[in-house]
């Protein structure tokens, strides 16, 4: 009898424990990417320019050393990303000093000549440490990859460039953007360079929203 009762009770007490250890395990286990901490909302969120493809954004400066060391993570998650997502970039006009390198992006796009300067003028800015602080000197250093000078200073103040500056004017802010490099995905989540632990772990981060978003819009 005192035994059956010993092992009644031990199968009591060991459920007790199995069910006090479940909540303990659970909240030891948070999800990885939080909502407030890993990224953020932006609210409301914006429209996007990608069509029916998820927006990775990232809103970056030519002046800005941060994001000519986090070019090559770029590179990387622009190859990574899905078929449905498209890598996309917006210069941030925050003060007048890096002005001119915004309307050089929207220029050297305008002109086609983009994917070959990208990377080579955060060279010559923050490797060779070129002067090239306004317009004309920038004008001056596109000749090297085949562009007229005059042309280009021409193209700086086109309608389509004087819009897309405007844009980012507006933009920005309305992301929730104080610092670059930052990302915007699909208009509705911002990150930055530091929401995860390592590179890598960053490019799982964008990939988790990029998901996110995909999986939020097919419910649309």
């Amino acid at each position: 009898m005192f035994k059956q009762i010993s092992i009644a009770m031990f199968g009591m007490l060991m459920a007790g424990s199995a069910f006090a250890a479940g909540p303990a395990d659970s909240s030891a286990s948070p999800m990885k990417w939080q909502e407030g901490k890993s990224y953020f909302l932006v609210e409301p969120p914006q429209p996007t320019a990608s069509g029916s493809k998820i927006e990775v954004l990232e809103v970056f400066s030519y002046a800005c050393i941060h994001c000519a060391h986090f070019q090559p993570i770029a590179e990387k998650i622009k190859k990574s990303l899905p078929s449905y997502a498209e890598y996309s970039y917006m210069p941030a006009i925050f003060n007048a000093q890096w002005e001119p390198f915004a309307r050089a992006f929207y220029t050297a796009q305008s002109l086609g000549v983009l994917d070959k300067t990208h990377d080579a003028l955060f060279n010559a800015l923050h490797v060779e440490h070129k002067p090239l602080g306004d317009i004309n000197s920038l004008a001056a250093w596109y000749a090297n990859y085949g562009v007229n000078p005059d042309k280009f200073i021409s193209a700086s103040t086109s309608f389509e460039v004087e819009s897309k500056m405007a844009r980012s004017m507006s933009m920005v802010p309305k992301y929730g953007i104080d610092g670059t490099p930052s990302i915007i995905i699909d208009g509705k989540f911002r990150l930055n360079r530091t929401s995860a632990g390592s590179d890598e772990e960053l490019m799982d981060l964008v990939k988790y929203l990029v998901d996110k978003a995909h999986r939020e819009k097919a419910l649309k």
